[in-house]
């Protein structure tokens, strides 16, 4: 974990989860230097793994947003970065930001944080009552259908609204972007291929580190930023006879992770 008690309301921070991301698939493209904009943040090891709190997008995020992030590998306790207070919890230590609130979001919002998500998969797509529910725990929520799963270039066009969003709030942000591209279908990446598989997602990856340059690059020149990145789930394509998630197989229940500071 990164120390933030004492670093909420001096810095920014921006959060991404990379929906559907395995950790194979992330580890393995970061091992061949595929993703070399993601690797200027990631450790000399690479991804870590993690166990994620929810084999689908809705259980994952309303985890996180609780304050639950992707657990480490191997025996507890795992300290927490954020927390909201929660009688009893062994996870929140003397570097953990504590907020009194029902969310994270809404805890950063009370410290004076310009809460905003830029939505991606079907979850995120603010046209119906359940997708508005995420979205709901910001400030400022943006979706459309090239933000979306179904659109080649959807990443760019995440980039270009935070962008956009980023030139109009100097002050303190706190920045949520849900990356669509590596959902299914994702075969679209790689010339060819008509089915998804762990080699279209890993292309698809390729395509999403190029495009997420300028958005780190915008953090780089307004002050120091605390950075998560995770998959928020797996996916199975036909290990041990298992496809897609929402199950327990560990291609869907492992993901990749990293949290660290942009600076300014």
């Amino acid at each position: 974990m990164i120390p933030m008690r004492d670093r909420v309301g001096h810095v920014d921070v921006l959060w991404i989860t990379l929906d559907t991301l395995r950790y194979d698939v992330a580890q393995d493209a970061w091992s061949a230097g595929e993703t070399p904009v993601l690797a200027r943040l990631l450790p000399p090891a690479g991804w870590e793994a993690r166990h994620t709190p929810g084999n689908f997008t809705l259980a994952a995020h309303h985890a996180f947003f609780s304050g639950f992030w992707p657990t480490p590998q191997g025996p507890p306790p795992h300290p927490r970065t954020y927390a909201c207070r929660f009688q009893g919890s062994t996870t929140i230590t003397n570097e953990t930001a504590v907020f009194d609130a029902a969310n994270v979001v809404q805890g950063f919002a009370d410290r004076g944080y310009h809460t905003v998500c830029i939505g991606g998969v079907g979850f995120f797509n603010l046209l119906t009552p359940l997708g508005e529910q995420l979205p709901g725990y910001f400030a400022e929520r943006h979706w459309s259908e090239k933000l979306g799963v179904t659109c080649l270039d959807s990443t760019a066009h995440q980039v270009t609204c935070a962008l956009e969003v980023l030139s109009r709030t100097p002050g303190r942000i706190l920045l949520f972007v849900n990356i669509s591209a590596l959902h299914q279908p994702n075969c679209g990446y790689l010339p060819g291929a008509t089915e998804d598989s762990p080699a279209t997602m890993r292309a698809a990856l390729r395509y999403v580190d190029g495009a997420l340059a300028p958005l780190f690059d915008a953090f780089r020149g307004r002050r120091q930023t605390a950075v998560i990145i995770c998959g928020d789930h797996g996916t199975a394509y036909g290990e041990d006879g298992y496809f897609g998630h929402r199950h327990n197989h560990p291609t869907v229940t492992t993901v990749p992770f990293m949290e660290g500071w942009l600076a300014a």
